[in-house]
């Protein structure tokens, strides 16, 4: 019996049988050539068909896990035709003579080697997706198929790391949880366990010579913890914990048509945040009331030009017509800090966390602004679309807001285009929106307080760097008491507040939301049901 401990990234228990990915592309030889050209005619024919592969896998999972997590392929397919690189495989090809196999896995590890040694986090993401299209080369050149990455009966996965196009090739019901040694929370491995509801470890510390096909192991999410040939004793503790789980995912399923009403009467509205169109089929499986937050910047991401009016506002549209006249926010685009679009030529910053980002981006580029304004007042006509502002910081900028949608309001009468006035809020993620709120009520018709921010700002602690994790607090009395002081403020307006970050999901303070007067909460689908159940459980009358 032999027991591991790494990161989990989505909790649960499993007992099952292992399936070891072993990756292909550990070596390729080096043979000299005599023409140049046919073995850069070969490269250009690889490229083709890889490029047909990688189209295959975005409409694969577009499907499966949305617009969001698909669009990693388009990037992938827009990597396969950069000058750079392959101009670089095509001179080391001509001028050392050496078959197309070999130059792409050196060039594959030069440039991976130098997008990881960057200082930006987007850039040294880019490492591992240049692995995967030289890999992918490599074995069309080669001759060889794609990995084996699940078959026969249900299986736990054990993995180095798994790439983007690896994750959308598994059979997703032939899998029991994930292990991998490498990767990160936001990892391709990551977002496919919280999108399955699987159990998920990453950086757990293996030798994967030493695992093999065939073992029977325990991935415990929720202690973070794989132990491989678990003695009897510790399967039989297994099974009965995955039958608690089940249990408790069949009452969790009980809860679908319920109110999410607390057991003394106070009704608090619990939707779903979603980052694609496809998601939203999601929201309707978990049951959620509305969506409380479409992050519309993914309409602008995984692309090299700006989405069209008429793009957009068939996204919309498409949201609004499908949640049937529940409640749909729209948060308008959100790029910029770890959410970099070369087509916007945002330029590099010290400190993009707090630079030109957001709400600052559509005040500076109106054009841009208005495209999104017009398809949203446009969709609206269609369902219950709200519109959420994000990053605000003062009055001044709301009513620079309220100016330019006043224009297009302006311009859709003279053109004679339907539309509909929607609703209008502000996130709350700044500690300056924070200590307006008061005047800023009075200004909209609703917050949604974004925690991810106000607890970075407020703590003045990137939420991105790893060294701080330990430093990073959530629950900080200072972020507890901004939440409270924004609920109350809106309230005393006859207006509603809502949390739509990631401490909406928190079980652990969902009743001192509630008692603090939150009027909703809007989480990840799968949290949905969890949330309710922990709202029925409170009274608010017993704080």
């Amino acid at each position: 019996m032999r027991q591991f401990t790494g990161k989990s990234v989505y909790k649960g228990i499993v007992l099952g049988k292992v399936s070891v990915l072993r990756k292909q592309d550990d070596q390729v030889r080096r043979k000299k050539i005599e023409d140049a050209e046919a073995e850069i005619k070969k490269v250009e024919a690889a490229t083709d068909k890889a490029k047909e592969q990688l189209q295959k896998l975005y409409e694969k999972a577009l499907k499966e896990v949305g617009e969001a997590n698909a669009a990693i392929f388009e990037v992938h397919q827009m990597m396969l035709e950069d000058d750079d690189y392959l101009d670089s495989i095509y001179n080391m090809i001509r001028t050392q003579l050496v078959n197309a196999s070999y130059v792409v896995a050196v060039t594959g590890d030069n440039f991976a080697q130098m997008f990881a040694g960057m200082d930006d986090d987007y850039m040294k993401a880019r490492a591992a997706d240049i692995k995967d299209i030289s890999n992918r080369l490599i074995r069309i050149l080669e001759g060889s198929g794609e990995a084996e990455l699940s078959s026969g009966q249900p299986s736990i996965i054990v993995a180095d790391d798994l790439s983007p196009s690896e994750t959308v090739q598994m059979d997703k019901d032939k899998i029991l949880a994930l292990v991998t040694v490498h990767g990160s929370t936001n990892s391709h491995t990551a977002i496919l366990a919280r999108t399955m509801n699987i159990p998920a470890l990453i950086g757990v510390p293996l030798n994967l010579e030493e695992i093999q096909d065939g073992m029977t192991a325990v991935v415990d999410g929720f202690k973070g913890e794989v132990t491989f040939e678990p003695d009897e004793e510790l399967c039989a503790q297994t099974r009965i914990k995955v039958e608690e789980e089940q249990e408790k995912r069949c009452l969790l399923e009980s809860l679908k048509g319920q109110e999410s009403i607390t057991a003394d009467g106070r009704k608090v509205h619990l939707y779903a945040n979603i980052g694609s169109v496809s998601d939203v089929g999601y929201v309707l499986e978990n049951d959620a009331e509305g969506i409380g937050l479409f992050r519309s910047e993914f309409l602008y991401l995984g692309r090299d030009s700006f989405p069209t009016e008429e793009e957009q506002f068939h996204a919309y549209k498409q949201v609004a017509q499908t949640m049937a006249g529940k409640k749909v926010i729209i948060r308008t685009l959100d790029i910029g800090a770890d959410k970099q679009v070369d087509y916007f030529n945002l330029g590099k910053e010290d400190n993009p966390a707090m630079g030109y980002r957001a709400i600052r981006i559509c005040l500076k580029q109106p054009d841009i602004f208005k495209a999104q304004l017009r398809a949203l007042l446009r969709a609206a006509v269609f369902g219950n679309i709200s519109i959420m502002y994000p990053m605000i910081t003062s009055e001044e900028e709301v009513e620079k807001i309220y100016e330019i949608v006043g224009a297009v309001e302006n311009e859709l009468d003279e053109q004679g285009i339907p539309y509909r006035h929607p609703e209008q809020g502000v996130m709350i993620e700044t500690p300056a929106a924070v200590m307006v709120s008061d005047e800023l009520a009075g200004m909209v018709d609703f917050f949604s307080i974004g925690t991810n921010d106000l607890t970075q700002y407020t703590l003045a602690i990137d939420r991105q760097n790893e060294k701080l994790d330990d430093f990073y607090n959530p629950h900080h009395k200072a972020v507890l008491r901004m939440i409270r002081l924004v609920v109350e403020n809106a309230h005393k307006h006859g207006k509603w507040a809502g949390i739509c970050g990631e401490l909406g999901a928190d079980l652990s303070l969902t009743k001192e939301f509630v008692c603090m007067g939150v009027d909703e909460l809007s989480v990840a689908p799968s949290m949905v049901l969890k949330i309710r159940k922990a709202i029925r459980d409170t009274d608010t009358s017993a704080k």
